[in-house]
């Protein structure tokens, strides 16, 4: 288990994570959720003692990491895909790890098995693409067979099916009673891969929740409904205090309405007794990616320019005179040049 109590960290003026308490259990994937800049990163350094936190702990397996004897047995981790020595190969990046934690040599070759990479172990990992160094740092973090597993961005660079792969195997380390935390920014992949969420933005703690409870607790509860009489059931839903929004109407699209607050089961009652045909009704729920913008709108460090101000700003702003090129300091002037030519 993970455990993170009181994580503060400063550097200088600037507050990176500030006063963050959760812990992961094993048994299910947790998902490390939250903007650029929430602190995400530096707290998964801290955990594994690669900064040095300004106040609180972080504790794996009950310890910081610091005084795990084998640390590569109890703990694996993925932040870097592309720190391995280019010239080394696969094979030698990871029986250097292995020696260093007395891991037996059989187990290299086991994990290059189960990554895919068994083919390329003797290239240089300089030539590797993103998604094959992805897969050797994963070899990496699973060299000592341990029981927890910290995973920053680790479908970055992979393919659809590698995507796919890696999904099912975290899931499947998980099952195996492990403690999984995995950061990422592809939230439909995370909807589909974790259980369990920790929330942060600007370096607090924002939910700590199952992903069910996190999406419901920030969507709305609608239903769509279609039905030849759209108006006599419009008036019978609004006749309830029930909030009604038209939608469609377009050509590839018939009208419909969403109905707020309510569920399929009241809708569809309420329309069977005033004899109401319905040729649709469906409950929809929001999506991970709607309740993390919704709850994190305000938590967000960098902002961009939206495409229509950029492109108003671009119309509007006044001509400007063509920068020239500025001579570095220490040299001649460009004119100073071409007279001693």
């Amino acid at each position: 288990m993970i455990e993170v109590r009181g994580l503060t960290k400063r550097y200088g003026p600037t507050l990176a994570v500030d006063d963050l308490s959760f812990q992961v259990r094993p048994g299910s994937v947790t998902g490390f959720l939250g903007p650029n800049g929430a602190g995400k990163s530096t707290t998964m350094r801290m955990i594994l003692g690669l900064d040095r936190p300004t106040a609180g702990t972080a504790l794996i397996a009950g310890k910081p990491y610091r005084d795990l004897d084998h640390p590569l047995r109890t703990v694996g981790a993925l932040l870097d895909a592309k720190w391995v020595h280019p010239n080394r190969s696969a094979r030698s990046h990871l029986r250097w790890m292995a020696a260093s934690n007395g891991i037996p040599d059989s187990r290299v070759d086991e994990v290059l098995a189960l990554v895919g990479l068994t083919e390329v172990a003797g290239k240089k990992a300089g030539g590797f693409s993103l998604g094959m160094s992805q897969r050797l740092g994963l070899a990496g973090a699973l060299l000592g067979d341990p029981q927890v597993l910290l995973f920053d961005e680790p479908v970055n660079g992979l393919d659809p099916e590698g995507i796919v792969w890696i999904r099912k195997f975290m899931q499947r380390l998980a099952a195996e009673g492990r403690t999984v935390l995995v950061s990422s920014h592809l939230l439909s992949e995370m909807a589909l891969t974790a259980e369990h969420l920790v929330v942060i933005g600007r370096g607090r703690l924002i939910a700590d929740t199952s992903v069910r409870e996190f999406v419901d607790r920030a969507s709305e509860s609608v239903v769509r409904v279609r039905s030849p009489q759209l108006e006599a059931l419009r008036s019978l839903l609004t006749a309830q205090g029930l909030t009604v929004r038209e939608e469609g109407g377009t050509t590839h699209d018939k009208p419909s309405l969403t109905v707020l607050d309510s569920t399929t089961e009241a809708i569809g009652e309420l329309a069977a007794q005033s004899g109401i045909v319905l040729h649709e009704l469906a409950g929809q729920t929001g999506s991970l990616e709607d309740a993390f913008m919704k709850l994190t709108g305000d938590q967000v460090q960098y902002h961009g320019t939206g495409a229509a101000e950029l492109l108003e700003g671009f119309r509007t702003a006044p001509a400007q005179t063509p920068l020239q090129p500025q001579t570095p300091p220490g040299y001649p002037p460009a004119h100073a040049k071409e007279a001693g030519r």
